[in-house]
């Protein structure tokens, strides 16, 4: 059964809330885990990517279940849309955007993510 394209648009942005939340969730728990334990802060951007990652796979596999058809392309987008959130916020609040490898291996991971992630969710279901 296919999904009309409002359903799609509104599981989609349901899936990148589920995302962020996800975001928020796990970023509260590794700054405990910052605070409470030896963990250096020279772990968090490998900490940052794992939080990425995780998020953009639930958002991913939620929308594939839901839209159940064409995960990969949906999931893709969410790792995308993900991404172009989170750098939109990073501008806003933190600093100005410089395009430099690091930002293109987010974004990379970003989408592949979001790839795979749609591949699992349309097989899970």
């Amino acid at each position: 059964m296919k999904v009309k394209g409002l359903d799609r648009s509104a599981y989609l942005a349901k899936a990148l809330l589920l995302s962020y939340i996800m975001t928020c969730i796990l970023i509260l728990v590794f700054s405990m885990l910052l605070t409470f334990t030896s963990l250096k802060e020279s772990r968090i951007p490998l900490l940052n990517t794992i939080v990425m990652i995780i998020s953009i796979t639930s958002g991913s596999v939620y929308a594939a279940m839901k839209v159940k058809e064409k995960g990969w392309i949906n999931g893709g987008i969410i790792g995308v849309i993900y991404y172009l959130i989170l750098m939109f916020l990073s501008f806003l609040f933190i600093k100005p955007f410089i395009l430099d490898i690091y930002s293109i291996s987010k974004f990379v991971i970003a989408l592949v993510t979001g790839v795979i992630g749609g591949v699992i969710g349309i097989n899970l279901k």
